[in-house]
């Protein structure tokens, strides 16, 4: 099990203090990593620097044939790397394998696409060029709850678009994207693609780094923040796609059996543990009740284990602290009045992070379960009569990365989701991200954009070239 860092094309021990990695499901330790030290960091961030002065100038066939042969690799490492991100994450073993597919897709999509140059003649008669140039050394920190995936969607398009890049990922997931880095590395020169391991302070060093041309985080929404008031004195460009509290809407014209199958998966997709997962549900009073009883028959149903496990349809929380965060948050509601609507409570492994998926009625909006960003297996749903006034409930939080509209009428539905204050609204489905299409969030949701051509070019610069008449 590969537990180094990588950088400069070697692998490298870090020279600060062990961390381990540890599989929530068993609480077992599965390896120990060492923390890169702050001059460790400013290697591979050199390393980086100098692979950039002829990465930069490699041809678009050759980048699109190297990202192919790494496609290839994963492809054929697919179940060691699906069981990776299981171990170390808790998913079960199928949602574990569809992150490893649903990363190739991306990978594939994303080599797919043609950096464009624009030529553009003004009435004077003057010919211009515009060409997007790669920036330099990018800095990618990645989270812990989709560690492959998420690891693609930073590192594929800065090499595409011919940046050199060092990887940060969470220092409880870091085993399927060293497996990544290591399968890149033996396709590109080396110090293209880095990977350095460590806790928060590390991925401080390497995006306040002086030679970093760009940040592209995926995590909380405090570390956003520090990380963009850092960028400032560089003008050091930031992507950051940061907390959500997606609010989903449903009207009375639903098939209420369908549309909970719907709304569970799209509330309890990796226990949860999703930053566009539903996680405040409006539904209307004429079908509430209906629904609620549908939503607990669900969450009843789920077997709750090891992701290793073949019968497991709901893993673990991934970390400790998490777990103990969602579980006071539960117990807060529960006192301040909320209701546990579900029928059983599951049976629950003795060792893990494990919580039992729940739905909540009679919380208040102002409670935080519903008010912040909870990232685990709970839903608190709220009744509405009117579809302006809980639209414009709804658009009152703070984070605005997703919301969804249930309803039988399209356009009702449309013109509802024109009014949603969110980066993307989905209408019949909930966190259905593609990969030709942008998606980043509004308010403290994050600020730039992923995905398609606009998320390609946002690893890139202009620059203008006259010709003259």
């Amino acid at each position: 099990m590969l537990n180094q860092m990588i950088y400069a094309g070697q692998k490298v021990q870090g020279l600060e203090s062990g961390f381990n990695v540890i599989n929530p499901a068993t609480e077992a330790v599965l390896t120990v990593c060492k923390s890169a030290s702050i001059n460790q960091v400013n290697d591979a961030v050199e390393s980086a620097k100098q692979a950039f002065q002829t990465w930069k100038n490699t041809s678009d066939t050759e980048v699109t044939e190297i990202l192919n042969r790494v496609a290839a690799d994963i492809q054929a490492a697919r179940s060691e790397i699906a069981r990776l991100i299981t171990e170390e994450q808790g998913k079960p073993l199928a949602l574990g394998e569809m992150e490893v597919d649903m990363a190739l897709y991306w990978l594939q999509v994303t080599n797919g696409l043609e950096i464009p140059v624009l030529e553009q003649i003004d009435p004077m008669g003057k010919k211009m060029n515009v060409y997007h140039r790669p920036l330099g050394v990018v800095a990618s920190i990645t989270p812990w709850n989709w560690p492959f995936m998420i690891a693609i969607w930073h590192i594929i398009p800065a090499l595409k678009a011919k940046n050199c890049v060092v990887n940060k990922p969470s220092e409880y997931t870091p085993l399927a994207t060293l497996r990544l880095v290591e399968i890149i590395n033996r396709h590109v020169p080396a110090g293209v693609c880095n990977i350095v391991l460590g806790t928060g302070e590390v991925g401080a060093t390497l995006s306040n780094h002086v030679d970093v041309e760009k940040v592209t985080f995926t995590g909380s929404t405090p570390v956003g923040q520090s990380i963009l008031a850092a960028s400032v004195k560089e003008l050091r460009q930031v992507v950051l796609e940061l907390g959500g509290n997606d609010a989903a809407i449903v009207m009375d014209d639903v098939d209420v059996a369908e549309t909970a199958q719907k709304l569970f998966g799209s509330a309890f997709f990796n226990a949860g543990q999703t930053c566009a997962c539903i996680k405040r549900l409006y539904v209307h009073e004429n079908i509430y009740d209906q629904m609620v009883e549908e939503l607990a028959k669900i969450a009843d149903s789920q077997v709750v284990g090891d992701g290793l496990d073949k019968t497991t349809t709901l893993g673990p929380l991934q970390n400790v602290k998490q777990y103990q965060k969602v579980k006071a948050l539960v117990e807060q509601a529960i006192a301040e009045g909320a209701h546990v609507a579900n029928n059983k409570t599951a049976d629950l492994p003795a060792q893990g992070y494990f919580l039992a998926p729940l739905i909540l009625t009679n919380v208040a909006e102002q409670s935080e379960i519903f008010a912040t960003e909870q990232f685990g297996p709970v839903l608190p749903v709220v009744k509405f009569s009117d579809l302006d006034e809980v639209i414009h409930r709804a658009n009152q939080s703070s984070y605005a990365l997703g919301g969804s509209i249930w309803s039988k009428d399209i356009k009702r539905a449309q013109a509802a989701a024109a009014q949603m204050e969110a980066g993307t609204v989905w209408i019949n489905s909930h966190a259905d991200v593609s990969p030709f299409t942008e998606f980043g969030g509004w308010k403290m949701s994050g600020m730039g954009y992923s995905f398609g051509l606009d998320g390609l070019l946002s690893f890139t610069k202009k620059q203008a070239i006259h010709l003259a008449s």
